[in-house]
């Protein structure tokens, strides 16, 4: 199996209800943390960890994400032409010229499954990333980004690996919910995966958040008619 991820995809054709009504003519992964959008540090993430190859699983009014990671003729010469040379090196830093953005319309919002599904002919046999752009990672200075320690685990073990937190034990309804064992100081090996349990049968207070490292072979476990990437997940891949 190939150690190196060079691919990240990003699902961002959900319709961002839980925002409502923010979300009702802007896409939530363009909402602003302080001075950028949501879905620009998860591309920064991915960027730190050595990607550049970033597969944005769109749908329709998510065109504006699309025109953030465009090139700006008339803004950069607007800022060229009246010296405003740190805005012009901010919008240019966006996307760093080695990056390569590609675009596919998920032509209906058949959950997360269905979404890296419709990445595969992009990904091909090789290891990928998946960043959910609405979960923000914050980790101290001088620590690396949770999808570049991911990476690392990767070319450790050369098997799948999910991010998750520790969470109440009355919110596991909200969450994929793993149980684990043992395996070496900075990762345990996951035994099963639970979507959304009561409490009361959460086997442990482990949730899944939004970043994954996956193997080409979750492609043969999601099969269109069972969009879970929930299920997929169960297999040992």
């Amino acid at each position: 199996m190939n150690p190196i991820i060079r691919k990240a995809v990003f699902p961002v054709a959900g319709l961002g209800t839980r925002f409502l009504p923010a979300t009702k003519a802007s896409p939530k992964e363009m909402m602003p943390v302080v001075d950028k959008p949501l879905i620009q540090y998860a591309v920064e993430e991915a960027v730190e960890a050595g990607i550049s190859e970033m597969i944005f699983i769109t749908g329709r009014s998510k065109r504006a994400i699309e025109d953030h990671f465009d090139k700006a003729y008339e803004l950069e010469a607007e800022l060229q032409s009246k010296g405003k040379d740190a805005l012009l090196a901010l919008v240019k830093k966006v996307v760093p010229s080695h990056i390569n953005c590609i675009y596919i319309r998920q032509a209906e919002a058949l959950g997360l499954g269905h979404a890296v599904l419709c990445a595969q002919s992009v990904v091909g046999n090789e290891p990928f990333a998946v960043l959910l752009a609405d979960d923000l990672m914050h980790v101290n200075p001088g620590t690396p980004s949770v999808i570049s320690q991911m990476v690392q685990i990767y070319k450790q073990e050369h098997a799948s690996v999910l991010a998750v937190q520790e969470v109440p034990k009355e919110q596991t309804r909200q969450y994929g919910i793993v149980s684990s064992t043992s395996w070496n100081k900075h990762s345990e090996r996951i035994t099963g995966i639970v979507e959304k349990p009561t409490p009361e049968k959460a086997p442990t207070n482990l949730a899944v958040v939004g970043r994954y490292i996956l193997t080409p072979q979750i492609f043969s476990k999601l099969d269109s008619k069972v969009p879970a990437l929930i299920a997929a997940l169960n297999w040992d891949t």
